[in-house]
C-alpha cells in the first residue's frame, strides 16, 4: 500500500480561503476504526459551497471535501466490516466536521458506515449520492403522508439539478404524475425520458408569492426554498404534503400559515446529514430496488478527481444537470 494519495483540501490561511488537489499520507487520516479505499465520491450543491468557499460548510481546517463516499473496505477493528466490503458513507459531517470523500483513501467511523446492497455498484452508489439519497427521503416523506400517485400529481422543483433528476425518476417508476419545474427549457426532453408528464417554468414559481393559490399538485418535493417554497405551498392540494430538502434559491420562507390551516397542508423538512441509520437504510434499500438503472445511468456523468474546483464553481451557477460522479483515481 502507497503511503501517499491524492485529496482535494480545502484551507484557511490568514483569512484566504482556497481548495486544491494535494497529495497527502496515511499518516494525515484521522483515527477511525475503518479504513476505506474510495472508488468514487460525487458532487452535490454543498460540494460546491465547500470547495468554492462560498458556504460556510468547513467547519475546521485543514479538511478534505465531499460529502459522500463509496468504496471497499481495506482494514477494520470494527466487528460489522471486514476488507472487501463494498460500502457506502453520506453525510454524517463529511466535508464539515469530518474528513470527506474527495480523497483515494478514507478512515471512517463505521458507525456511519453501510454496506451496499449488494445490487448496486460503488459508481452507482455515488451516481444517487447524497442527492439521489436525499430525494428517496423525500419520496418516502410523501408516503408517509399518504401521498400516493391516486391522490394528484407530483410537482419536482429544480427538477434538471441532482435531487430533482432523481425524484422525477422515481416518483414517475412508483406510478405518480410527474410535474417538473425547470428554467432551462433545453433539459424538457431529458427530463421527459425520466418521466416528467408536464412542466412549470420556474420563473412562475419564482415571483413574489401569494397566500392562497389555485390547488394544483398533491405532493412535491422541494429543493429551492424562498419564494418558489412558498408558491409551492399556496398551490398543494387539501391534504397534501411538500418535503423541502434545498435553498437553492434562498433559506427564507416568505409565506402564509393558510395552506396548513386551511388545507391542512404538511411541511416536511428532509434532513440527509444526520438521518438516523434506520431511515437510510430504508432509503438505500429502496433505491436499490425502484430507482431504474438505465435512467440513472443517462443522467450521470464521470468527472476525474482533479477537475472538482472547476465543477464546484458550474453546480453553483445551475450549469451541471442530472448527477456528476467524481472518479478519485483519475
Amino acid at each position: 500500500m502507497s503511503d501517499r494519495f491524492k485529496a482535494i483540501v480545502a484551507e484557511q490561511i490568514d483569512g484566504a480561503y482556497s481548495s486544491q488537489l494535494k497529495e497527502l499520507a496515511m499518516s494525515d487520516l484521522p483515527d477511525n476504526d475503518v479504513l476505506v479505499d474510495v472508488e468514487y465520491s460525487t458532487l452535490n450543491f454543498k460540494d460546491g459551497l465547500a470547495v468554492t468557499g462560498k458556504g460556510k460548510i468547513c467547519r475546521s481546517f485543514p479538511m478534505v471535501c465531499g460529502a459522500d463516499l463509496a468504496g471497499t473496505v481495506a482494514e477494520s477493528t470494527a466487528g460489522a466490516f471486514k476488507p472487501g466490503d463494498k460500502v457506502v458513507l453520506n453525510g454524517y459531517g463529511l466535508s464539515e466536521t469530518q474528513w470527506g470523500g474527495y480523497s483515494q483513501k478514507a478512515r471512517v467511523k463505521s458507525e456511519q458506515l453501510i454496506k451496499l446492497p449488494g445490487t448496486l455498484s460503488t459508481k452507482e452508489a455515488m451516481a444517487i449520492g447524497t442527492a439521489g439519497y436525499t430525494a428517496m427521503l423525500c419520496v418516502l416523506a410523501l408516503e408517509r403522508h399518504q401521498v400516493t400517485p391516486v391522490s394528484g400529481q407530483a410537482l419536482v422543483t429544480g427538477a434538471a439539478g441532482g435531487v430533482g433528476s432523481v425524484s422525477v425518476a422515481l416518483l414517475s417508476k412508483l406510478g405518480y404524475t410527474v410535474i417538473a419545474s425547470t428554467g432551462r427549457s433545453e433539459t424538457h426532453a431529458y427530463l421527459t425520458h425520466l418521466g416528467a408528464s408536464s412542466f412549470i417554468d420556474r420563473a412562475e414559481l419564482a415571483g413574489n408569492p401569494r397566500p392562497f393559490g389555485k390547488e394544483r399538485w398533491t405532493g412535491a418535493v422541494d429543493s429551492v426554498g424562498s419564494n418558489t417554497l412558498a408558491n409551492v405551498l399556496s398551490q398543494t392540494a387539501y391534504g397534501g404534503c411538500v418535503a423541502a430538502c434545498g435553498l437553492a434559491g434562498g433559506p427564507d420562507l416568505p409565506g402564509s400559515v393558510l395552506p396548513f390551516i386551511l388545507r391542512g397542508v404538511t411541511l416536511a423538512g428532509i434532513d440527509s446529514v444526520m438521518a438516523p441509520m434506520k431511515i437510510r437504510l430504508e432509503a438505500w434499500e429502496r433505491l436499490a430496488r425502484d430507482l431504474d438503472k438505465s435512467k440513472l445511468a443517462e443522467m450521470t456523468t464521470v468527472e476525474p478527481l482533479g477537475k472538482v474546483p472547476e465543477l464546484a464553481v458550474a453546480i453553483l451557477k445551475g450549469q451541471t444537470r442530472g448527477r456528476v460522479v467524481i472518479d478519485v483515481n483519475v
